[in-house]
């Protein structure tokens, strides 16, 4: 299995305008998103950008890295629409099908990176997004004739309902427009902060079904690790056949993946805004640079079981003093050694 792991940016444009824009890196340029069915997008918004009412096709977990959002949930199976705040370090899950609207209300830009599956995408490798509105919003993809038994509205106002929305994607609101400002609902029970459970010796924090019990419904699980300069973060492999992909959210330093037949499939200098994706089963590990290294993650299973191949908790430290003895054809003596390092 030969796959291109190389990292790229979320570079190609998908939509820009005043609002802000939206950005993806192309099958072309990261195909092992598309071989490994797995998605990526970045949206950018201005203050006042608003990007209109729309579903995904595929799962995903939204990650912010700057400034703070106002969004918006309908559920398929709740006609309630939910809203809440979310900040720099926090997390959503946004299942297929979901209504969702997004809203810069501050005075800074705000950017949102999303992660997820995309086995259920129409194109490979990215999300695909079903607006409700605006130049290419299903509102305006009905014919009148149906639009008006649907609506009950007479044909002058039908042209008002599904027509006076004529851009796509993201718009930038006026002050006359009075957003909601505010979360209406218990934010911890759709949001899920990294931040706030970062302590002092740790670099690494997950949200999983265990502590996120919504992943359950979407298969998906996050991660967000923050690497000291310098610091290596020990190989490890997915055991339950979950393929994992990254973005760098800060900092810069080195990736090294090993994959079939003991093959090095990457070994490349990382930088900020970069995604890179881990196969199922290849072991990966990462080494910061001077400035450290800080990337979100997300994995396809949503309680994952990684392997570990250093630290303390690596088999090298289960594995009886005979067995490595003969397995890495080493003397008992260096085999004491060995597992000294690794207590």
């Amino acid at each position: 299995m030969e796959l291109n792991l190389s990292p790229q940016m979320a570079d190609t444009t998908i939509f820009e305008g005043e609002g802000g824009g939206y950005y993806i890196s192309t099958d072309v340029k990261s195909p092992a998103l598309v071989e490994t069915e797995l998605a990526a997008g970045k949206l950018v918004l201005q203050p006042r950008g608003f990007a209109l009412p729309h579903y995904a096709d595929s799962h995903k977990i939204g990650y912010v890295t700057q400034g703070t959002c106002t969004v918006g949930l309908v559920s398929p199976t709740n006609s309630e629409e939910k809203v809440v705040v979310i900040n720099k370090g926090e997390a959503i899950p946004v299942a297929a099908g979901t209504i969702s609207w997004w809203f810069n209300g501050g005075d800074s830009d705000v950017t949102l990176i999303f992660l997820g599956k995309g086995s259920q995408s129409y194109n490979p490798g990215q999300f695909n997004y079903f607006f409700l509105t605006g130049a290419i919003g299903l509102m305006g993809g009905f014919s009148t004739e149906f639009i008006s038994k649907i609506y009950n509205f007479d044909e002058s106002d039908l042209q008002k309902l599904a027509k006076s929305q004529v851009n796509p994607f993201i718009i930038k609101l006026g002050p006359e427009i009075n957003m909601p400002s505010e979360s209406n609902c218990t934010v911890g029970e759709y949001v899920f902060n990294f931040e706030n459970e970062f302590f002092s010796n740790a670099n690494t924090i997950e949200m999983t079904a265990d502590n996120f019990t919504v992943l359950d419904k979407i298969g998906l699980s996050a991660g967000v690790v923050k690497i000291a300069r310098n610091t290596i973060i020990s190989p490890s492999y997915s055991t339950d056949s979950a393929q994992r992909v990254f973005y760098v959210t800060k900092g810069s330093g080195r990736v090294q993946i090993v994959g079939l037949n003991g093959t090095q499939s990457l070994d490349v200098i990382l930088e900020e805004g970069q995604i890179f994706v881990v196969p199922k089963f290849f072991a990966v590990t990462q080494l910061a640079g001077e400035n450290g290294l800080e990337f979100f993650s997300v994995s396809t299973s949503p309680r994952p079981v990684l392997g570990q191949l250093g630290g303390t908790a690596s088999v090298w430290k289960a594995l009886s003093p005979p067995v490595l003895q003969a397995a890495l054809s080493i003397s008992p003596d260096f085999v004491k050694d060995f597992k000294s390092k690794i207590e």
